[in-house]
């Protein structure tokens, strides 16, 4: 490709960016955080002076972004199969039988679709509705209004923030579970005892929380009888002055990432308002001995549980306090922003999306309030879990057992203690019963992250894994500290956000816009006028499958994974997975001749290689159909008959490799048979040209090659010949930015 057609290409990725910001209108403190240029010094992430993160409640990235150009949304090509053969997106509807419930808009035009209708999102129904990565009993275990999804028009704001800044779309919840599981790893890096995993024990409920129990203080939840202190005693409430903070369940002990900031002389803070915080849920912090005996006058009461000047009605006015450190430049190194209930974003929070928009809005606007204090900061802004709301993609976790207790799968990260015990207490629904009573933590479901910052503004996407415990990483890049709790396996499979920035060169002058958000109480006052019904039910006739075309910057990753097989003699087909990259990564494997069976999933370290194997000529005269899945598009798929292929002369075999350096991909074709013979190559994406048949005698190697500038090294094409397929997708990582799927939704025009 030369140098006018490249530039031509990314000339037109990024107006696709600009085109569909530019519709929107720009609120000041979205104008002040785009426009303020970052303090650029070091060129590192040690330019970060503040660390800011907000966490909001229970959306799934689909429910919110599946149709946002240039993310892994609805128009994901390669979506996994059910067990009824069916693309994930066609959800049994074995609740009361009938159709299949496919993904259905929120609309908020007809009805209440902006406050309200949730779904359960627990632990039993969490692991019911995965089906341990069978993902097809999401209506069974939840509702239908598990389905539905916002457009753009529903959701301008969260739309238009993307837009704006940085989008993770491979950003997971760490628990299959609801609020205090997820918050607890997201204040502390692990939801299960350290000790215990570290001497590869599986907690039971006295050492986790698999679902809410130990961050609910307020009397109003206290249940007689069952706290640990008496009556009359008890932790001080900051804003009454009674002793009415008590606990139910037994405290943790290791350390909170407050903890390890406090003993490394981090300065850190809270703001919110305890009294009126979800009854203390969204503070993770609370399962936790160290902040529980927390007395006035000790960092962690005075930073953990107070957080702003009272007003007179006895509120607390933390976001003024915010606003206030921010003009004095006193803003802590790492503070954390708590919502209030009515604008936790959550589907039961009386102001809704809209209302959330705004809260959003007025934490821009306290941060921006000092341009200094904000060429200096970056904001993360995330959701704790995903409420049971739908998420397409395959969940990258620890394998799982099946019913006999076989685990189905390998790792390189040993496992022992990263399962919870559930043969203790009653966590798992009777109608479960893919597998036993261990089972995996997580990681769970996609749910949305925005990075927000000077270095990460212009409407990118990051399709890194992550997950909660990442901030904790992050702070680890940042300050030199070391959260013990994150166990092995989370730091083999999910980053620490530094690739979400760009620290040496990050002021562009793009500006995107975004809309004002003031209005939200008329908003929400037209919504509650309307019916629910029409949008937390799947339409009768279902909507056809959408998503934005276009593509957006996306920022380089750190995979090189491949998978390749081997057909060996009686039928025996291997499969090696091996990761050149720099971090670590989940292969799931889906049997399409056996779909009823749980997906093998494989974690595979950084530098490291696994194998397993299927006996095809025991259960299917040979015939095999493997699918296999990880991070950011990599798909390999294995198709043929192996007894047939044993006894042919000709016994091609492909293995692609790449050239980060160059973004070319190549494709060697091994024949270990007697004979030569012929495969064709074929073209399933991205370019026009092909096929290409090669020739490749016997004992010896066929190779092609393909420059792939033209497609923002992303590749697609199939590797045919006699009793033998094999299909390879996904992209080049050539260190440097690059642009998202170009092909991503083309399909659904069709």
């Amino acid at each position: 490709m030369n140098t006018t057609n490249r530039r031509d290409f990314f000339r037109k990725s990024a107006g696709a960016v600009g085109a569909a910001s530019a519709l929107t209108l720009l609120p000041p403190s979205i104008r002040k955080a785009l426009a303020v240029e970052a303090a650029v010094d070091t060129g590192t992430i040690k330019d970060v002076k503040h660390i800011v993160i907000l966490m909001q409640e229970n959306r799934s990235f689909d429910h919110y972004f599946g149709t946002l150009r240039g993310v892994r949304g609805f128009g994901d090509r390669f979506p996994i199969p059910l067990a009824s053969g069916k693309p994930v997106y066609y959800q049994p509807n074995s609740v009361v039988g009938g159709p299949d419930i496919q993904p259905f808009r929120r609309d908020s035009r007809v009805g209440n679709a902006l406050i309200g209708s949730g779904t359960p999102h627990n632990f039993p129904d969490m692991q019911g509705a995965w089906n341990q990565g069978k993902m097809d009993r999401w209506i069974q275990f939840k509702n239908q209004a598990t389905m539905g999804f916002y457009l753009r028009d529903d959701i301008p704001f969260q739309f238009a923030l993307a837009d704006a800044f940085t989008l993770c779309d491979g950003y997971h919840c760490s628990i299959l579970t609801g609020t205090d599981p997820n918050r607890i790893v997201f204040w502390s890096g692990s939801n299960f005892n350290p000790e215990l995993r570290k001497k590869g024990i599986n907690s039971t409920d006295t050492d986790s929380e698999p679902v809410n129990s130990r961050c609910w203080p307020s009397p109003s939840n206290w249940v007689a009888g069952r706290a640990q202190q008496a009556d009359g005693t008890g932790q001080k409430d900051p804003g009454t002055g009674a002793y009415n903070y008590k606990y139910v369940n037994n405290s943790f002990k290791w350390d909170t990432l407050p903890d390890v900031l406090q003993k490394a002389g981090i300065s850190w803070h809270i703001y919110q308002n305890m009294n009126n915080n979800w009854t203390g849920a969204m503070n993770g912090c609370l399962a936790f001995e160290s902040f529980r005996t927390a007395q006035p006058g000790s960092p962690n009461y005075e930073h953990g549980l107070t957080g702003g000047p009272a007003a007179a009605d006895g509120a607390v006015n933390f976001l003024a306090q915010l606003k206030q450190d921010v003009m004095n430049d006193t803003l802590p190194q790492v503070s954390w922003v708590l919502p209030t209930q009515a604008l936790a974003e959550h589907p039961g929070s009386s102001e809704g999306v809209a209302g959330a928009a705004d809260f959003i809005s007025d934490v821009l606007a306290a941060l921006t309030s000092n341009p200094t204090v904000w060429s200096k900061t970056a904001l993360f802004v995330t959701f704790d879990e995903n409420d049971g709301f739908f998420d397409h993609l395959a969940m990258p976790a620890v394998p799982s057992y099946d019913a006999s207790g076989t685990l189905m799968g390998k790792s390189t990260v040993p496992l022992d203690g990263e399962y919870f015990d559930a043969s203790v207490g009653s966590y798992l629904n009777a109608a479960d019963t893919t597998s036993g009573k261990v089972r995996p933590w997580g990681l769970s479901s996609r749910v949305p992250m925005y990075v927000v910052s000077p270095w990460s503004k212009g409407g990118w996407v990051n399709s890194q894994v992550f997950d909660h415990t990442s901030l904790g990483r992050f702070l680890e890049q940042r300050f030199g500290i070391t959260v013990d709790a994150i166990s092995p396996w989370h730091r083999a499979v999910c980053g620490d956000l530094t690739s979400c920035f760009d620290f040496v060169s990050p002021n562009d002058p793009v500006v995107p816009k975004l809309p004002d958000t003031s209005n939200f109480p008329a908003i929400n006052a037209a919504q509650k006028l309307l019916p629910t019904a029409p949008v937390t039910t799947a339409p009768t006739t279902p909507q056809p499958l959408f998503q934005e075309t276009g593509t957006r910057f996306s920022r380089a990753l750190p995979y090189e994974l491949h998978t390749s097989a081997r057909v060996e003699a009686r039928g025996m087909l291997q499969l090696i997975f091996s990761n050149t990259g720099t971090q670590g990564a989940v292969f799931h494997v889906y049997d399409k001749l056996h779909l009823d069976r749980i997906p093998r999933r494989y974690t595979v370290e950084a530098g490291k290689q696994l194998s397993d194997y299927w006996n095809t000529g025991a259960t299917d005269s040979g015939k095999y159909e493997l699918w296999v899945y990880s991070s950011n598009g990599f798909v390999r798929t294995f198709k043929g008959e192996a007894l047939a292929a044993d006894a042919a002369a000709f016994k091609p075999e492909a293995q692609v490799c790449y050239e980060p350096a160059t973004g070319q991909v190549y494709l060697k074709v091994h024949n270990t048979g007697t004979a030569a013979g012929t495969v064709t190559v074929t073209s399933n994406a991205y370019r026009g040209d092909g096929p290409w048949p090669l020739e490749v005698a016997a004992g010896g190697t066929g190779t092609l090659h393909w420059n792939l500038d033209d497609s923002g090294h992303w590749y697609d094409f199939t590797v045919s010949g006699a009793n033998f397929e094999r299909r390879f997708s996904g992209r080049v990582e050539t260190g440097k930015p690059g642009v998202s799927d170009p092909a991503m939704a083309l399909h659904l025009k069709g």
